[in-house]
């Protein structure tokens, strides 16, 4: 849509953005005089609309030049001194309560922008601006589309980012607000992920995807989990009002909990399931949302005691809490980094900066044999040599040397390996210490790497060690209650490239180390909490 400056006003003597609308890359004069009518029109339109609205987080416009001199019209607008939320982005994801923030901002600017008659159509984080107090700013309002005006595109030409565009839009369902509601939804889902669901290779690809692909369970949304579960549904009618969307928002800023469930206590696993889910087409099997009683009130319900599930994809964690702070109790969705709740005895909590006076001092045992018929055994699977016979085992099990993820706990270990013969499908296997091999549990439901695959061997595990303590030294987690690792065959944050997370949690939060595959530590995320 063109090029922005920053640009000095000599009548008023202010620093401004002034915005070059063209097609990037391209002269004025050679286009037709169709598409250069066009995007004449389209930038009107855009000036027009930020007229109308006065926001604290919506970009402020002052003028517009426009001349049959010139080969096309200026904006000149706010500067917002600070940066992009895409730039942040590339830093690394945001703490969940920051989210919510910063999603409560978005969600002002676009509920004033509705209220105008304006849809945004392309919201994503390359158009949310960051003043420097960390204030949102909507921005690029070139494609948006008003109520009392027609709609000026190209025939059969793709408006908006594929991977933000709302489903419905691309089934040809316009004027719904809430279009630009489960943009917002992904946008939230991204800052705290670090990855986008709906991203495909190709273009074609990525809206196939967000026609019809399942959105994964976030993995580190804490208690903005129920919140992108409630926005992330195919039906428009179904997402939350603006009003209650706030009220949740609100709710996900002032619980900054932790993203990891803690440890479950000794004999926890054969207590019953956990109470239902919200319910959301894109997710998996939950039972319909009058069930659940966060939809009929602001705050979420305390969550039960943690149990262990059969179902490695979804769970619900919980903690508790005085009387005093249930109404900032959490509903943690967690997509596999958490299959099972640990049943954790004394020793393994030695392991983990328990006081059991009677466990090792010295580094944990495993054995080095990895055959299908001889269990790895020792205190903790995070050695190197357990570690490499847990992969072995996960890669004799399911036949194949690459996953999309692998998750090791101290007591067990699951990998997402490939259905041979099958594109981007992918069964779930599991190993639990000191049995003779890994199984498989059911066909993955929360690959959010499309075909990215890893030969987790390939990582340095003998750097493990050293990794550990240096986790201890910098995560801010004095006495993890829980330790694992979690090899991604790609993250965005490290240019897609297979990396290693070594995670440190306890009741109040977490954080986590980002390793590349020689073992040389590449981002700390300490805890902030």
């Amino acid at each position: 849509m063109g090029t922005v400056w920053r640009a000095l006003d000599l009548a008023l003597e202010r620093e401004v953005a002034l915005k070059e609308v063209r097609l990037a890359g391209t002269d004025s004069a050679d286009l037709d005089p169709a598409t250069a009518r066009m995007m004449h029109e389209r930038v009107m339109r855009e000036a027009r609309a930020l007229a109308r609205v006065e926001h604290p987080n919506v970009v402020t416009i002052h003028h517009i030049v426009d001349s049959p001199e010139l080969p096309h019209p200026w904006l000149v607008m706010e500067l917002v001194r600070g940066q992009s939320l895409q730039d942040r982005l590339a830093r690394g994801p945001l703490p969940p309560a920051e989210a919510a923030a910063l999603g409560r901002g978005i969600l002002g600017a676009l509920r004033a922008v509705h209220a105008a008659g304006i849809q945004h159509r392309d919201v994503k984080p390359a158009n949310v601006l960051l003043r420097s107090d960390g204030t949102p700013v909507l921005t690029d309002f070139g494609i948006a589309v008003l109520d009392d005006a027609s709609r000026v595109t190209a025939t059969g030409a793709l408006v908006g980012s594929p991977e933000y565009i709302a489903p419905e839009r691309l089934h040809g369902n316009e004027g719904d607000p809430a279009s630009d509601l489960w943009s917002l939804g992904l946008l939230l889902y991204v800052a705290v992920e670090g990855n986008n669901p709906m991203r495909r290779p190709t273009a074609a690809a990525t809206l196939a995807a967000v026609m019809s692909a399942q959105i994964p369970p976030p993995q580190r949304a804490g208690a903005l989990g129920p919140v992108l579960q409630d926005l992330l549904v195919p039906n428009p009618a179904a997402r939350p009002a603006p009003e209650r969307l706030d009220q949740m928002l609100a709710h996900a800023e002032r619980s900054s909990g932790p993203v990891a469930a803690p440890p479950g206590p000794p004999g926890a696993h054969g207590m019953g399931a956990p109470p239902p889910l919200p319910s959301s087409p894109s997710w998996p099997t939950q039972p319909p949302p009058s069930t659940h009683p966060s939809h009929m009130s602001g705050t979420y319900p305390p969550p039960p005691a943690p149990v262990r599930r059969s179902r490695p994809g979804l769970l619900v964690a919980a903690i508790a809490v005085p009387v005093v702070a249930v109404l900032a109790a959490l509903v943690v969705l967690i997509g596999f980094v958490l299959p099972k709740v640990l049943d954790r005895s004394d020793d393994a909590r030695a392991g983990t900066g328990g006081s059991n006076p009677t466990a090792s001092r010295g580094a944990p045992r495993a054995t080095t044999k990895a055959g299908s018929g001889t269990a790895v055994n020792g205190s903790t699977l995070l050695t190197p040599a357990a570690v490499r016979a847990v992969i072995k085992k996960l890669q004799d099990a399911s036949k194949s040397k690459q996953f999309a993820e692998l998750t090791i706990y101290e007591e067990r270990a699951n990998a997402d390996a490939p259905v041979a013969g099958r594109r981007a499908a992918f069964d779930n296997y599991t190993y639990e210490k000191g049995a003779d091999a890994a199984v498989r549990e059911r066909p993955s439901i929360a690959i959010t790497t499309g075909d990215a695959k890893v030969d987790p061997s390939r990582f340095n595990w003998d750097a493990l060690p050293a990794l550990l303590e240096r986790a201890k030294r910098t995560l801010k987690v004095p006495k993890p209650t829980m330790r694992y690792v979690i090899v991604e065959s790609a993250w965005a944050f490290n240019g897609d490239r297979p990396t290693m997370m070594i995670h440190f949690t306890d009741d109040y939060g977490g954080g986590y180390l980002a390793v590349n595959e020689k073992g040389k530590v590449i981002s700390t995320y300490p805890s902030t909490s």
